[in-house]
């Protein structure tokens, strides 16, 4: 009989109070086969060296990492006022951000002056404003939409205010003196190299991606192009609003269909907390389960040791805080900044989460 959402939530809550969750799916060596000399082997072999070659490709286009550069101004007597906004200053990647940032510009005897427009655009652009009107210098931009921040973007253009984007893009990059955020399509990459390695043989697996965000679409590509030509099958591919309830109560369903999912992998982490919660209610005892963000909750599932959490494309806030102001710094200074400048991210593992702590973000 189909479980309710309602008690898909109490079990969930239950999980993350008394921290219980049901065994994992087995991580053994996989079995070690001869190699066949068939089409099929050929063809698979050619997908594989393919996706190496975009990876690659993206990766080639990293450039300086800004993160680590430890920029000073010139002038130490000179002071800075910045603006600060993201789309939702309650979330904790974001408070991440924002606390990194304030650090590096007020050791630097600068202000940071703070709005946060709880993910609602119009607000936003009123905030904006508010902050040219207090006469700053320079502008750190995280859009609550792409295309609805405009009008705000000619503003600060029009009041000669140079902007860093960071971790989410504008509609029009034109406005940036330059962009700084995590490689999201090598996050997903890394997941699904390991999905492969773990399971040689392939099988069934469910994506959660969401397609309206530009940032879980470049993880979900990069996510199928790892598994391409490894013998997966896509039963199914939903958009669950990168939302810890939407996708539980998708994954919910879903199972009732595929309960013999090899793997899930969701666009961020709470759709894998989401898709973790639905499989624990099923009953499911071997699935791996992937997400992206690499962010305390699903480092501290991954750490119990027993979960079906296998693994999530990390990314680290403070990594990208410290190369926006690093590059508002180079730009102030008179130095040449390139457009964009991703952020490292890499796969984080029950194998190596005790190296990233689960208080925290890495």
């Amino acid at each position: 009989m189909k479980k309710s959402t309602k008690k898909l939530t109490a079990m969930l809550i239950c999980a993350a109070l008394a921290g219980i969750s049901l065994a994992g799916c087995s991580n053994g060596e996989p079995e070690t086969k001869a190699p066949e000399t068939t089409a099929a082997a050929t063809t698979a072999a050619e997908t594989t060296a393919a996706a190496a070659e975009t990876k690659a490709a993206v990766k080639s286009d990293a450039g300086v990492n800004m993160a680590d550069a430890n920029v000073k101004k010139k002038d130490p007597s000179k002071h800075y006022k910045f603006g600060y906004t993201c789309m939702d200053g309650t979330n904790p990647f974001f408070v991440t951000i924002e606390k990194t940032m304030r650090e590096m510009v007020e050791a630097q005897g600068d202000e940071l002056i703070s709005v946060d427009p709880a993910n609602d655009v119009t607000l936003q652009i009123t905030q904006v404003e508010d902050l040219i009107s207090q006469s700053i210098d320079a502008m750190f931009m995280n859009p609550a939409e792409a295309e609805g921040i405009l009008p705000a973007l000619d503003q600060l253009k029009a009041a000669n205010v140079p902007i860093v984007g960071f971790d989410t893009e504008v509609a029009d990059l034109s406005y940036l003196i330059s962009y700084t955020g995590s490689d999201n399509y090598n996050a997903g990459y890394v997941c699904g190299e390991d999905l492969v390695k773990k399971c040689p043989d392939g099988g069934d697996i469910i994506v959660l991606d969401s397609p309206t965000m530009n940032s879980v679409t470049d993880r979900t590509n990069g996510f199928l192009d790892a598994i391409k030509g490894h013998n997966f099958n896509i039963v199914a591919q939903q958009d669950a609003k990168g939302n810890l309830q939407v996708a539980m109560g998708i994954a919910e369903d879903l199972l009732q269909a595929h309960g013999d999912v090899v793997a899930i992998f969701g666009g961020n982490d709470p759709t894998a907390l989401g898709a973790l919660a639905a499989a624990n209610a099923a009953g499911i005892k071997d699935c791996k389960i992937y997400g992206v963000d690499g962010s305390p909750d699903i480092k501290a599932e991954m750490a119990t040791g027993d979960s079906l959490i296998e693994g999530s494309g990390a990314q680290s806030p403070v990594k990208i805080a410290q190369s926006a102001v690093n590059i508002m710094y180079s730009y102030l200074n008179g130095d040449k900044v390139d457009d964009r400048y991703p952020v490292e991210t890499f796969l984080i593992t029950s194998d190596n989460v005790k190296d990233y702590g689960t208080d925290g973000w890495q």
